[in-house]
Protein backbone atom coordinates (compact mmCIF):
# COMPACT_ATOMS: atom_id res chain seq x y z
CA UNK A 1 0.00 0.00 0.00
CA UNK A 2 1.89 3.18 -0.94
CA UNK A 3 1.72 5.64 1.81
CA UNK A 4 -0.49 9.79 1.58
CA UNK A 5 2.76 10.67 2.47
CA UNK A 6 4.89 9.53 -0.15
CA UNK A 7 2.79 10.99 -2.77
CA UNK A 8 4.24 13.63 -4.74
CA UNK A 9 2.77 17.51 -4.08
CA UNK A 10 0.44 18.48 -6.98
CA UNK A 11 2.52 21.66 -9.06
CA UNK A 12 2.54 24.75 -8.21
CA UNK A 13 0.55 26.80 -10.20
CA UNK A 14 2.77 30.19 -10.81
CA UNK A 15 2.89 31.11 -14.14
CA UNK A 16 -0.09 32.33 -15.08
CA UNK A 17 -1.86 33.68 -12.27
CA UNK A 18 1.58 35.56 -11.46
CA UNK A 19 2.04 36.68 -15.43
CA UNK A 20 -1.96 37.56 -15.23
CA UNK A 21 -1.45 39.69 -11.98
CA UNK A 22 1.73 41.74 -13.31
CA UNK A 23 -0.41 42.62 -15.83
CA UNK A 24 -3.37 43.29 -14.03
CA UNK A 25 -1.28 45.78 -11.33
CA UNK A 26 0.70 47.50 -14.41
CA UNK A 27 0.55 51.03 -13.87
CA UNK A 28 -1.17 51.80 -17.26
CA UNK A 29 -3.65 48.66 -17.55
CA UNK A 30 -5.94 51.23 -15.24
CA UNK A 31 -5.92 54.03 -17.80
CA UNK A 32 -5.33 51.75 -21.01
CA UNK A 33 -8.66 50.01 -19.79
CA UNK A 34 -10.54 53.67 -19.88
CA UNK A 35 -9.41 54.52 -22.88
CA UNK A 36 -10.47 51.59 -24.51
CA UNK A 37 -14.31 52.12 -22.43
CA UNK A 38 -14.28 55.55 -23.63
CA UNK A 39 -13.41 54.87 -27.70
CA UNK A 40 -16.19 52.33 -27.02
CA UNK A 41 -19.20 54.09 -25.44
CA UNK A 42 -18.42 56.82 -28.40
CA UNK A 43 -18.19 54.39 -31.01
CA UNK A 44 -21.69 53.28 -30.12
CA UNK A 45 -22.93 56.33 -29.71
CA UNK A 46 -21.78 58.28 -32.68
CA UNK A 47 -20.92 57.03 -36.21
CA UNK A 48 -18.54 59.62 -37.04
CA UNK A 49 -16.03 58.76 -33.90
CA UNK A 50 -15.09 54.99 -35.34
CA UNK A 51 -12.91 56.40 -38.18
CA UNK A 52 -9.37 57.37 -39.43
CA UNK A 53 -9.98 60.83 -39.67
CA UNK A 54 -11.25 61.84 -36.87
CA UNK A 55 -8.67 59.63 -34.68
CA UNK A 56 -5.97 61.81 -36.83
CA UNK A 57 -7.84 64.87 -35.32
CA UNK A 58 -8.30 63.46 -31.91
CA UNK A 59 -3.71 62.66 -32.24
CA UNK A 60 -3.50 66.37 -33.51
CA UNK A 61 -5.31 67.82 -30.45
CA UNK A 62 -3.54 66.50 -27.70
CA UNK A 63 0.00 66.12 -29.19
CA UNK A 64 0.61 70.03 -27.69
CA UNK A 65 -0.79 69.08 -24.54
CA UNK A 66 0.67 65.61 -24.71
CA UNK A 67 4.18 67.08 -25.37
CA UNK A 68 3.39 69.39 -22.40
CA UNK A 69 3.05 66.30 -20.33
CA UNK A 70 5.75 64.82 -20.74
CA UNK A 71 7.42 67.96 -19.43
CA UNK A 72 5.31 68.09 -16.70
CA UNK A 73 5.60 64.00 -15.88
CA UNK A 74 9.24 65.14 -15.51
CA UNK A 75 8.85 67.16 -12.64
CA UNK A 76 5.95 65.37 -10.76
CA UNK A 77 7.81 62.68 -10.85
CA UNK A 78 10.34 64.66 -8.83
CA UNK A 79 7.36 65.40 -6.35
CA UNK A 80 7.24 69.12 -8.00
CA UNK A 81 4.46 70.43 -10.35
CA UNK A 82 4.86 73.10 -12.57
CA UNK A 83 1.98 75.41 -13.37
CA UNK A 84 4.11 77.54 -15.76
CA UNK A 85 4.62 75.37 -18.49
CA UNK A 86 1.87 76.49 -20.90
CA UNK A 87 3.11 80.09 -20.38
CA UNK A 88 6.73 78.82 -21.06
CA UNK A 89 5.15 76.97 -24.53
CA UNK A 90 3.71 80.32 -25.49
CA UNK A 91 6.68 82.69 -24.80
CA UNK A 92 8.71 80.23 -26.88
CA UNK A 93 5.98 79.78 -29.92
CA UNK A 94 6.42 83.71 -29.77
CA UNK A 95 9.89 84.20 -29.27
CA UNK A 96 10.75 81.69 -32.74
CA UNK A 97 7.48 83.31 -34.90
CA UNK A 98 8.64 86.55 -34.33
CA UNK A 99 12.17 86.43 -34.65
CA UNK A 100 11.77 84.37 -38.19
CA UNK A 101 8.63 86.76 -39.49
CA UNK A 102 10.77 89.91 -38.75
CA UNK A 103 14.12 88.28 -40.73
CA UNK A 104 15.92 89.17 -37.69
CA UNK A 105 17.45 85.37 -38.10
CA UNK A 106 17.49 82.61 -40.36
CA UNK A 107 14.15 80.08 -39.35
CA UNK A 108 16.16 77.42 -38.21
CA UNK A 109 17.77 78.98 -35.52
CA UNK A 110 14.41 81.13 -34.40
CA UNK A 111 13.31 78.11 -33.57
CA UNK A 112 16.58 76.76 -31.94
CA UNK A 113 16.29 80.04 -29.63
CA UNK A 114 12.96 80.02 -29.01
CA UNK A 115 12.97 76.27 -27.48
CA UNK A 116 16.94 77.36 -25.72
CA UNK A 117 14.23 80.23 -24.09
CA UNK A 118 12.24 77.18 -22.38
CA UNK A 119 14.74 75.29 -21.18
CA UNK A 120 16.29 78.94 -19.88
CA UNK A 121 12.81 79.56 -18.02
CA UNK A 122 12.88 75.56 -16.82
CA UNK A 123 16.29 76.22 -15.50
CA UNK A 124 15.23 79.45 -13.40
CA UNK A 125 12.51 77.39 -12.20
CA UNK A 126 14.79 74.70 -11.23
CA UNK A 127 17.49 76.79 -9.54
CA UNK A 128 14.59 78.87 -7.91
CA UNK A 129 13.04 75.41 -6.19
CA UNK A 130 17.00 74.15 -5.32
CA UNK A 131 18.64 77.01 -4.19
CA UNK A 132 16.42 79.17 -2.15
CA UNK A 133 14.69 76.78 -1.56
CA UNK A 134 10.77 77.40 -2.42
CA UNK A 135 8.18 74.90 -2.86
CA UNK A 136 7.53 74.36 -6.86
CA UNK A 137 3.97 74.98 -6.51
CA UNK A 138 5.14 78.76 -5.59
CA UNK A 139 7.84 79.11 -7.92
CA UNK A 140 5.90 77.79 -10.99
CA UNK A 141 2.41 79.63 -10.04
CA UNK A 142 5.23 83.18 -10.01
CA UNK A 143 7.04 82.06 -13.02
CA UNK A 144 3.05 81.71 -14.79
CA UNK A 145 2.49 85.67 -14.31
CA UNK A 146 6.03 86.56 -15.22
CA UNK A 147 5.99 84.85 -18.53
CA UNK A 148 2.27 85.51 -19.14
CA UNK A 149 3.47 89.11 -18.67
CA UNK A 150 6.72 89.16 -20.84
CA UNK A 151 4.64 87.27 -23.94
CA UNK A 152 2.09 90.23 -23.86
CA UNK A 153 5.11 93.05 -23.55
CA UNK A 154 7.34 91.40 -26.15
CA UNK A 155 4.79 90.70 -28.78
CA UNK A 156 2.88 93.83 -27.95
CA UNK A 157 -0.51 91.85 -28.21
CA UNK A 158 -0.12 90.93 -31.59
CA UNK A 159 -0.74 87.52 -33.54
CA UNK A 160 2.61 86.90 -35.70
CA UNK A 161 1.33 85.90 -38.96
CA UNK A 162 3.01 84.91 -42.65
CA UNK A 163 5.52 82.09 -40.73
CA UNK A 164 8.46 80.75 -43.21
CA UNK A 165 7.99 77.35 -44.44
CA UNK A 166 9.75 76.06 -41.76
CA UNK A 167 7.98 76.97 -38.62
CA UNK A 168 4.75 75.24 -40.07
CA UNK A 169 6.61 71.75 -41.48
CA UNK A 170 5.53 70.05 -38.63
CA UNK A 171 1.92 70.55 -39.44
CA UNK A 172 2.45 68.98 -43.08
CA UNK A 173 0.26 65.66 -43.40
CA UNK A 174 1.22 62.83 -45.12
CA UNK A 175 -1.30 59.69 -45.91
CA UNK A 176 -1.45 56.42 -44.44
CA UNK A 177 -4.21 54.49 -45.72
CA UNK A 178 -5.80 57.13 -46.74
CA UNK A 179 -5.98 58.28 -43.42
CA UNK A 180 -3.88 62.32 -43.43
CA UNK A 181 -1.09 62.24 -40.19
CA UNK A 182 0.90 65.36 -39.65
CA UNK A 183 4.53 64.97 -38.83
CA UNK A 184 3.69 66.39 -35.39
CA UNK A 185 2.07 63.80 -34.58
CA UNK A 186 5.02 61.47 -34.99
CA UNK A 187 7.84 63.81 -33.39
CA UNK A 188 5.56 63.77 -30.36
CA UNK A 189 4.96 59.75 -30.00
CA UNK A 190 8.50 59.76 -30.85
CA UNK A 191 9.47 61.89 -27.84
CA UNK A 192 7.36 59.28 -25.30
CA UNK A 193 9.14 56.67 -26.95
CA UNK A 194 12.36 58.28 -26.05
CA UNK A 195 11.77 59.48 -22.29
CA UNK A 196 10.10 56.07 -22.01
CA UNK A 197 13.47 54.92 -22.52
CA UNK A 198 15.27 56.85 -20.34
CA UNK A 199 12.88 56.69 -17.60
CA UNK A 200 12.91 52.97 -17.36
CA UNK A 201 16.11 51.81 -19.35
CA UNK A 202 19.19 54.23 -17.43
CA UNK A 203 20.48 55.38 -14.33
CA UNK A 204 19.38 59.20 -14.83
CA UNK A 205 15.77 57.29 -14.90
CA UNK A 206 16.47 55.44 -11.54
CA UNK A 207 17.53 59.21 -10.24
CA UNK A 208 14.35 60.39 -10.99
CA UNK A 209 12.23 58.17 -9.42
CA UNK A 210 14.62 58.01 -6.31
CA UNK A 211 14.58 61.59 -5.79
CA UNK A 212 10.76 61.68 -5.89
CA UNK A 213 10.14 58.76 -3.50
CA UNK A 214 12.83 60.55 -1.03
CA UNK A 215 14.89 63.36 -1.43
CA UNK A 216 16.95 63.00 1.63
CA UNK A 217 17.20 59.00 1.04
CA UNK A 218 18.30 60.06 -2.48
CA UNK A 219 21.09 62.15 -1.39
CA UNK A 220 22.52 60.16 1.09
CA UNK A 221 22.97 57.39 -1.45
CA UNK A 222 25.25 59.60 -3.14
CA UNK A 223 22.55 61.25 -5.60
CA UNK A 224 23.44 65.07 -6.62
CA UNK A 225 19.99 66.34 -5.78
CA UNK A 226 19.76 69.52 -6.49
CA UNK A 227 21.93 69.17 -9.49
CA UNK A 228 19.27 66.24 -11.12
CA UNK A 229 16.16 68.52 -9.90
CA UNK A 230 17.68 71.53 -12.01
CA UNK A 231 18.62 69.02 -14.72
CA UNK A 232 14.92 67.77 -14.64
CA UNK A 233 13.40 71.00 -14.73
CA UNK A 234 15.74 72.21 -17.80
CA UNK A 235 14.92 69.05 -19.65
CA UNK A 236 11.12 69.39 -19.19
CA UNK A 237 11.62 73.57 -20.33
CA UNK A 238 13.72 72.22 -23.70
CA UNK A 239 10.13 69.59 -23.96
CA UNK A 240 8.29 72.44 -23.89
CA UNK A 241 10.45 74.58 -26.21
CA UNK A 242 9.14 71.36 -28.47
CA UNK A 243 5.60 72.07 -27.81
CA UNK A 244 5.63 75.49 -28.86
CA UNK A 245 7.09 74.42 -32.11
CA UNK A 246 4.12 72.24 -32.89
CA UNK A 247 1.79 74.51 -31.83
CA UNK A 248 3.34 77.29 -33.83
CA UNK A 249 2.95 74.29 -36.75
CA UNK A 250 -0.64 73.40 -35.68
CA UNK A 251 -1.60 76.83 -35.67
CA UNK A 252 0.41 78.56 -38.41
CA UNK A 253 0.54 81.67 -36.18
CA UNK A 254 2.43 82.95 -32.85
CA UNK A 255 -0.38 83.37 -30.37
CA UNK A 256 0.75 85.32 -27.52
CA UNK A 257 -3.11 84.01 -26.06
CA UNK A 258 -2.13 80.32 -26.43
CA UNK A 259 -1.30 77.93 -23.62
CA UNK A 260 -3.40 79.70 -21.07
CA UNK A 261 -5.03 76.23 -19.79
CA UNK A 262 -2.70 74.27 -20.78
CA UNK A 263 -0.57 73.83 -17.83
CA UNK A 264 -4.15 72.49 -16.16
CA UNK A 265 -4.56 70.09 -18.93
CA UNK A 266 -1.32 68.56 -18.95
CA UNK A 267 -1.46 67.93 -14.76
CA UNK A 268 -4.96 66.02 -16.31
CA UNK A 269 -3.00 64.03 -18.19
CA UNK A 270 0.07 63.25 -15.88
CA UNK A 271 -3.05 62.03 -13.46
CA UNK A 272 -5.10 60.07 -15.92
CA UNK A 273 -1.95 58.34 -16.85
CA UNK A 274 -1.26 57.01 -13.41
CA UNK A 275 1.28 59.36 -12.42
CA UNK A 276 1.43 59.78 -8.48
CA UNK A 277 1.20 63.74 -7.50
CA UNK A 278 3.27 62.81 -4.66
CA UNK A 279 5.98 62.00 -6.83
CA UNK A 280 8.29 58.82 -7.43
CA UNK A 281 5.66 56.24 -9.21
CA UNK A 282 4.42 56.90 -12.47
CA UNK A 283 5.44 56.07 -16.43
CA UNK A 284 5.65 58.65 -19.17
CA UNK A 285 3.40 56.19 -21.62
CA UNK A 286 0.59 56.35 -18.91
CA UNK A 287 0.33 60.12 -19.35
CA UNK A 288 0.59 59.41 -23.34
CA UNK A 289 -3.21 57.46 -22.77
CA UNK A 290 -4.48 60.31 -20.12
CA UNK A 291 -3.45 62.88 -22.48
CA UNK A 292 -5.33 60.31 -25.05
CA UNK A 293 -8.43 60.44 -22.47
CA UNK A 294 -8.79 63.66 -22.27
CA UNK A 295 -9.01 64.38 -25.94
CA UNK A 296 -11.21 61.25 -26.78
CA UNK A 297 -13.52 62.70 -23.92
CA UNK A 298 -13.49 65.90 -25.41
CA UNK A 299 -14.47 64.93 -29.09
CA UNK A 300 -16.46 62.51 -28.18
CA UNK A 301 -18.65 64.62 -26.59
CA UNK A 302 -18.29 67.10 -29.16
CA UNK A 303 -19.81 64.93 -31.68
CA UNK A 304 -22.71 63.81 -29.52
CA UNK A 305 -23.57 67.73 -29.40
CA UNK A 306 -22.38 67.56 -25.42
CA UNK A 307 -22.16 71.40 -24.27
CA UNK A 308 -18.61 72.56 -23.92
CA UNK A 309 -18.93 72.94 -20.58
CA UNK A 310 -19.87 69.11 -19.52
CA UNK A 311 -17.19 68.86 -21.29
CA UNK A 312 -15.10 70.36 -18.18
CA UNK A 313 -17.04 69.21 -15.69
CA UNK A 314 -16.70 65.50 -17.26
CA UNK A 315 -12.88 66.10 -16.97
CA UNK A 316 -12.71 67.74 -13.66
CA UNK A 317 -14.29 64.36 -12.19
CA UNK A 318 -12.06 62.15 -13.79
CA UNK A 319 -8.94 63.89 -12.17
CA UNK A 320 -10.56 63.96 -8.87
CA UNK A 321 -11.49 60.24 -9.64
CA UNK A 322 -7.56 59.55 -10.20
CA UNK A 323 -6.52 61.33 -7.51
CA UNK A 324 -8.00 59.66 -5.27
CA UNK A 325 -7.61 56.28 -6.62
CA UNK A 326 -3.85 57.10 -6.05
CA UNK A 327 -4.43 58.33 -2.67
CA UNK A 328 -5.95 54.82 -1.82
CA UNK A 329 -3.28 52.74 -3.69
CA UNK A 330 -1.20 54.83 -1.07
CA UNK A 331 -2.66 53.98 1.78
CA UNK A 332 -2.67 50.29 1.08
CA UNK A 333 1.39 50.10 0.50
CA UNK A 334 1.29 51.82 3.71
Amino acid sequence: MTSALSTPPAPARTGAPSAARRLLTTPTMGPLVALLLACAFFSLNTDQFLTGGNFSLVIQQVMVVGTLAIGQTLIILTAGIDLANGAIMAFGGIVMAKLAADGAVPPLLAIALGILVCAAFGALNGLLVTSIPLPPFIVTLGMLNVVFALTHIYSADQTVANLPAPLTALGETFAIGGTLVTYGSLLTILLFLLFAYLLGQTAWGRHVYALGNSSEVARLTGIRTRRLTVGVYTTAGLVYGIAALLLVSRTGVGDPQAGQTDNLDSITAVVLGGTSLFGGRGLVLGTLLGALIVGVFRNGLQLMGVSSIYQTLITGVLVILAVTVDQLSRRRIR
